[in-house]
């Protein structure tokens, strides 16, 4: 593990760091996106500028990605497509509204979308919000 964690890091021109190590260990260990708190949590001991600092150097790396949520706040996931400060992220992030997980669904693209005259579109996002499999009851 120690080994993929520094073949990320540096395939992504990072210096390797044991705080990066550590939050780079806490999404590869888990199933959906977290959130600040989640990351602080789980990054025992590191303070909230390393956190904070480290967060946006793997976003601009491309290593992970941020997901708006419900009440304006972020969360982060891992990038499966993306690298070198370009994210590819083309697919639907999917809220449970009784459980608050967020997941990226991979499977499901974010559709085409032709603007009219001069736009330009940088940067698509979906969310759909729901149950997710775990808490929906038939």
């Amino acid at each position: 593990m120690l080994q993929h964690l520094t073949n990320i890091l540096k395939s992504n021109g990072l210096s390797v760091t044991e705080p990066r190590k550590k939050i780079l260990e806490l999404f590869l260990g888990s199933n959906g996106a977290l959130d600040h708190a989640a990351i602080e949590k789980g990054a025992d001991n590191l303070d909230r500028v390393t956190i904070y600092r480290t967060l946006q150097a793997f976003v601009e790396r491309g290593i992970i990605h941020t997901i708006p949520t419900v009440d304006n706040s972020v969360k982060y996931a891992l990038c499966k497509e993306c690298g070198q400060g370009h994210h590819h992220d083309n697919h639907v992030h999917f809220i449970c509204e009784k459980c608050g997980t967020t997941t990226c669904i991979e499977d499901v693209s974010v559709p085409q979308i032709s603007l009219p005259g001069n736009y330009h579109i940088r940067e698509k996002e979906m969310i759909l919000k729901g149950e997710c499999e775990s808490c929906y009851e038939i």
